[in-house]
């Protein structure tokens, strides 16, 4: 039943900011007057400083194009700037990836979402990973993403719940990450399924508020 619950949350509050998604994607949006924003940048700098003892994160944020502000909101929220994979969305070639995601549902977590066609129930061999940064606080950390259910409702990758502390944060997703899709079950698929490992080129960079 808790499994439930959480699916049934965690698919409204995504379907919610589906809007938000699109904005990502599209452009910025008109500013409001109350909305918060981030130097990227800056933001960018003060994360390499908190994982300065991980070669694999000093190395996804030599990728980040890190020019700009970007606007803050929670709950549920996208990733501004999203990641770009040596496959892209459709699985034919580099490009535009998908998006980190901040969720707080049962606790605040981050999330991945996107690339060809579902997230892979087992993910032996790939590593996603976030690192994230308490701007008002100072804590810092990073995180593996490994929370999925195999069933189509279930659009994300996540975190489990992170202590992050209240507060400004801002987070990179890097890594890989297995995909799969339906094919006509053969010798080449006995199960039925074709599967592709992205790796994330540009992370996907997102500054939320809690």
């Amino acid at each position: 039943m808790h499994h439930l619950s959480f699916m049934r949350r965690c698919t409204t509050a995504i379907a919610a900011t589906s809007a938000a998604v699109a904005l990502v994607f599209a452009g910025p949006a008109a500013a409001d007057p109350t909305t918060q924003t981030v130097d990227v940048a800056a933001a960018v700098s003060d994360l390499r400083t908190s994982v300065a003892d991980d070669p694999s994160a000093l190395a996804a944020l030599d990728r980040l194009t890190a020019d700009g502000t970007v606007e803050v909101a929670l709950p549920a929220q996208p990733f501004q700037i999203p990641a770009t994979s040596d496959i892209g969305q459709n699985g034919t070639g580099p490009g535009v990836y998908g998006s980190g995601i901040a969720l707080d549902v049962d606790g605040f977590r981050f999330g991945f979402f996107g690339g060809p066609g579902t997230i892979a129930p087992v993910q032996d061999g790939a590593k996603l990973e976030v690192m994230w940064l308490n701007l008002s606080t100072g804590q810092s950390g990073t995180a593996v993403l490994t929370e999925h259910m195999d069933v189509p409702v279930d659009t994300t990758i996540r975190t489990a719940p992170l202590e992050t502390g209240n507060g400004l944060i801002v987070a990179a997703v890097y890594g890989s990450l297995w995909h799969r899709w339906s094919v006509p079950v053969d010798e080449a698929h006995p199960d039925g399924y074709a599967y592709q490992l992205a790796h994330i080129q540009q992370p996907s960079f997102g500054a939320v508020n809690r």
